[in-house]
């Protein structure tokens, strides 16, 4: 039974914070838009549409900074001997490095 009742408030604040980005992105995109660049007004529906369009295209609404792998990378490096490192940047180097399409590092990227 609690998890039932868990699980409508969790959709009952989905529907919420729907329905009020929803309104958000329609009354500022009704706001600014038609009068910057002459388009038309969008409705309530198409203001979700874009923001779905905006999650799918750039994965926003996350809760966390887009370069949240940066602070994994750096822990990981912190915890690594010296020789690791240096190992883990060559390897990576190495990966990295454009090619051929025989695998062949090209002659002017050589050092």
């Amino acid at each position: 039974m609690r998890r039932i009742l868990r699980g409508l408030k969790i959709l009952a604040l989905v529907v919420l914070a729907v329905a009020v980005f929803g309104y958000a992105v329609m009354s500022l995109w009704n706001w600014v838009i038609p009068q910057v660049t002459g388009w038309h007004s969008i409705g309530f529906g198409q203001a979700v549409a874009l923001l779905v369009l905006c999650r799918i295209l750039f994965g926003g609404f996350r809760g966390r900074g887009g370069w949240h792998w940066r602070r994994r990378m750096e822990e990981r490096l912190a915890q690594m001997s010296p020789e690791e490192r240096e190992r883990f940047r060559e390897a990576l180097s190495r990966r990295c490095e454009w090619r051929d399409g025989k695998g062949n590092v090209p002659n002017e990227t050589r050092p």
